[in-house]
């Protein structure tokens, strides 16, 4: 069970840290297309999506950390259901930033294809901590 337990940390830890590369890549990409002022002067509201998407994904690896090195079966699950939240989050506002107007946004079935592995292993890392 041990094994299997190591297993399933490195596989989610390795999956949420390319979420986190994918999320850089895409935020960068959406800044160019989104930093442009309106002809009325105003930003574009999207942009606070991009910087949401990068602090989502660091969150969501700093929890699964969290939740490994704990030892009270509390703190665990309480890591283990903040990083399922962050995870919804994070794919809400990657449909949101679908919904902008940039070519940056062919890039998002990266992302989500990603995500949705993560969620996977997520349903059995939990089976494996708790």
């Amino acid at each position: 069970m041990k094994y299997r337990n190591k297993i399933f940390n490195k596989l989610l830890c390795k999956k949420a840290k390319e979420i986190i590369k994918l999320s850089i890549s895409i935020s960068s990409n959406f800044n160019c297309d989104l930093s442009k002022l309106t002809l009325s002067g105003k930003e574009n509201p999207n942009i606070y999506f991009t910087g949401d998407i990068v602090q989502q994904s660091n969150s969501l690896f700093e929890e699964i950390v969290e939740a490994q090195n704990t030892t009270v079966f509390e703190k665990k699950y309480f890591h283990a259901k903040t990083s399922k939240w962050i995870s919804y989050r994070l794919m809400e506002n990657l449909k949101r930033l679908e919904r902008c107007n940039s070519k940056a946004k062919d890039f998002l079935p990266l992302i989500k294809k990603e995500l949705i592995k993560f969620n996977e292993l997520y349903k059995h890392w939990t089976l494996t901590i708790l």
